[in-house]
This record gives C-alpha cells, sequence and structure tokens, in this order.
C-alpha cells in the first residue's frame, strides 16, 4: 500500500500586474490595499482579506478568465496568512 503525504503547496509569487499590484492600485503614492490595512481595525482587514478570497472564488469562471480569478483568491489568502503569522500583509514589510 503506498503512502501519501500531503505538503502544502509553497505560496505563489504572483508578479503578473492584472493579479499583484495593477498600476491603477497605486495612484495617489500609496497602494490601496495598504491605506486599507491603515485604516481599518484588525479584526475589520482580516474580514475583508477573507471576504476577498470568497468572491474571487466565486466569481471564478463567471468574469474574468478563471485561472486569473483563482490566482487573486491565492493573493488575498496569502496576504490574510501573513496578517496573521506577522501583522503585515508583505512579509518582508
Amino acid at each position: 500500500m503506498s503512502e501519501y503525504r500531503f505538503a502544502a503547496p509553497p505560496r505563489p509569487e504572483l508578479t503578473e500586474p492584472a493579479i499583484n499590484s495593477p498600476d491603477h492600485y497605486t495612484v495617489g503614492g500609496i497602494e490601496a490595499i495598504d491605506y486599507m490595512m491603515a485604516k481599518s481595525t484588525a479584526d475589520e482587514f482580516r474580514g475583508y482579506l477573507r471576504l476577498s478570497v470568497l468572491k474571487y472564488l466565486s466569481r471564478a469562471g463567471h468574469k474574468d478568465a478563471e485561472l486569473q480569478e483563482y490566482k487573486k483568491a491565492a493573493v488575498f489568502l496569502n496576504w490574510l496568512i501573513n496578517y496573521m503569522e506577522t501583522g503585515f500583509i508583505r512579509p518582508e514589510k
């Protein structure tokens, strides 16, 4: 009998402009997500990230390209995980 082990996949490094930090999100010198984090309580911001994951998963295949929606969901999920682990959405900040 084969032994199966589950290993979580590495967090994707998404560099596609439509997925990660589109130019229109940084108009005004600050990325919108950073401003939202600064103006929200921790609970509000975690809820926003979680609901954004659900939004992108729910609309996959119905709005933009299906794979693009899954990648967007992955970005928000990674941000949520990083925020819960470190207090920041990006490990380097």
